[in-house]
Order: structure tokens, then sequence, then C-alpha cells
């Protein structure tokens, strides 16, 4: 047993960036591991069954992956100072934005990173793969390793012919921010939220820390920037507080209305797919039959510009966490979640279409 937790990441992943800063808010005692081939060989693999970042290995022993479930195990843990606001807008917003951080920005961030920062994230990629190698040595690492990455653009719908929306969505998303942490430290006040943490995983690993995004952001949107700074060393570690009588702030609105002008229809398109899918699939409700990462293909339009992106069941598995959510509310609590989604034009989320509940098995995804 170690006196404390071992993460398993990097700097520049998305993910890891996410988990980390949770863990320094919390005051988590932890020691990071970078992903070197030995670690993957030696830890991951072994432990969680495919390379995979980041990796949690609890002092007993115990795996953790995926950053929500590690952020709720730790919660039961660690119950002080959570995360997770007790009251029902600002718990509902901070889900939402935890969803569209996790499974929707990752668009712009690959865009940014493969498009615009390509020589520094081979250098990155290169560093882990072969790390005390000379120069070349890790450059041809990095180029390999890092295909599978640079490739899976077009599968997230990141294309030339989208390249432009792209550009414009984000940059829209950076001015509502900045609105926001002109005047707020966080999204709910003066601690961060399970909603914070989903957005610092794009906006730091990628959007941040990556030199050409990060000029970009610090450019147009220095408030944004500052909040990263604060994300990832917080100035009241298991401090602060979430605004009085559930405000959800009126410049949170126009982000979440980004959401659901961006993101619902594919959600919406995603849960009808994947009950085809599994209606249509032999051995799937058996679970013979592993859930796939992606069912298909289907069309999405972001800013005017349209094109096609695989289907992702993994997006319902975290858009779960809010419909249960709101699925559990009291009658005068669906009341004023409903208030929330109406003004932010999300009031598909209050009869959402169906579709088969999803879990995560052995690390991976299945139906539940």
């Amino acid at each position: 047993m170690t006196e404390g937790y071992e993460l398993y990441g990097s700097e520049c992943s998305y993910f890891s960036g996410k988990v980390r800063a949770y863990l320094r808010y919390k005051r988590i005692p932890f020691v990071e591991y970078l992903n070197t081939p030995d670690v993957y060989r030696e830890v991951i693999l072994p432990r969680v069954g495919w390379p995979v970042i980041p990796v949690i290995v609890t002092p007993e022993g115990e795996t953790l992956q995926d950053t929500s479930d590690m952020i709720d195990a730790l919660e039961l843990r660690f119950p002080e100072a959570p995360v997770y606001p007790a009251t029902t807008k600002q718990r509902l917003a901070g889900l939402l934005l935890e969803v569209y951080a996790d499974e929707w920005l990752k668009i712009p961030a690959m865009h940014y990173r493969w498009n615009k920062n390509y020589d520094f994230a081979i250098s990155e990629f290169g560093k882990m793969s072969a790390p005390g190698q000379p120069e070349d040595v890790q450059r041809e690492a990095g180029l390999k390793i890092s295909k599978p990455f640079a490739g899976a653009l077009p599968f997230l719908g990141a294309t030339p012919k989208t390249e432009a929306a792209i550009e414009t969505s984000y940059e829209g998303l950076l001015g509502e921010l900045d609105r926001h942490f002109a005047v707020y430290e966080f999204l709910f006040g003066t601690k961060p939220s399970i909603g914070d943490f989903g957005l610092i995983g794009p906006l730091y690993a990628h959007q941040y820390r990556d030199p050409a995004s990060g000029e970009l952001m610090k450019r147009i949107a220095p408030n944004v920037a500052r909040w990263v700074e604060r994300m990832m060393k917080p100035p009241h570690p298991k401090g602060g507080e979430f605004l009085a009588r559930d405000e959800v702030p009126d410049t949170v609105i126009p982000i979440l209305s980004r959401m659901m002008r961006e993101m619902i229809p594919v959600l919406v398109s995603t849960a009808h797919h994947f009950a085809k899918w599994v209606a249509e699939t032999p051995g799937a409700k058996e679970g013979t039959e592993a859930v796939p990462r992606a069912v298909g293909t289907h069309m999405f339009t972001l800013e005017g510009a349209r094109d096609s992106r695989a289907i992702f069941p993994f997006d319902l598995w975290m858009l779960q966490r809010p419909l249960d959510f709101i699925a559990g509310l009291n009658e005068e609590d669906k009341l004023r979640a409903a208030d929330l989604l109406g003004n932010a034009g999300g009031e598909t989320f209050l009869d959402f279409p169906s579709f088969p509940r999803l879990t995560r098995r052995n690390f991976k995804l299945a139906l539940a």
C-alpha cells in the first residue's frame, strides 16, 4: 500500500487535466507518473486491459479509470468541499457542462491540436514515447504514436468542410466564457464545480498549453486563461462557496445555450441510432456482442456547416448522468430544472428519447 494515490497520465492529455485539477483542489495526496511505454506495459495494460490514460491506482490497490467515475469514487472518500452543488439548477448546469466539455469540446480541441499545433504535439508525444532519447528518435516515435489521434479528426467531424465553423464556434465559446470569468472566479461562485472540472480538460491540455491555441486564448479571452491558471493552481483548495439561492449566473446561460444548439441534435440522433443498433444486433442484449466505440455515422450541423461524424454510444453513457438527476427530482425541483432548461433552449432534456441503458464493466462500455 502506498501513502497516496498514483495518477498515470500526462500534461498534454485532455482527461488527465480534468482529474489532476480535481485532485489538487481537493488536496488529495497523489504522485503523477508519465504514461511511458514501461508504464503502459507494467501498470495500465495489466490493470485496465487496454492502453488508456488517465488511470488512478488507490492506496488500497484499486484501479480507477474514466474521470467521471474517478471523481464520483473520490467524492465518497473525500466528502469535504464537494464539487457537486447541492442545489437543483447549479447541479444540473454543472452536469450538463461536464457532458458538453468531455464529449463535444473534443472537436475544437483536436482540430486546434492537429491543425494548428502539429509540430508541438509530435514533440510532446515523442517525449512520452521515447523519454531520454535524441530528438530525431523522439520525433519518429511521436509521429508513429500520434497517428491514431491525428487520424481521429474526421470521425469527430473535424474536416476541411467544418474547419471554419469549428473555429467560429470555439471563439464564440471563448467570448462567452470570458464575459463570465470577468465577474466570477468559477462557474457558480468562488469554488469549482463538476462543470469547471469538465471544462478544464480541453481548455488546459489542448487549448491553453498548446502554443498556438494558448496564444489565441490569452489574446481574445484573457479571463479564461486566468481561470485555467486558477483551476490548475487553486487559490483556496477545499475552500470557496457556491452562489446562494441556487443562482446560475445569467452569463452561464449563453454557454448552456451553445451546448443545446450544437450538441442536442447529435445526442438525439445518437439515441435513435443506438437503440436501432441494439434492436438489430444479435447478442447485444445478451451481452455476447460488445458495445463498439461507434455505431455508424450521421450528419451534424455546426455554425451552418454540415458534414458527417461517427455515432458514439459513450456520449449516451455520459448523458445518463444529468438525465438520471432530472428523473430523481421531486415535482418542485423539476420545475426549477425546467426553468433553467427553458432559459437555455434545452427543453428536450425533459422528455429525451429513450435508449438502452449503458454501464461500464471491466473498464469498457456495456449494456446495463
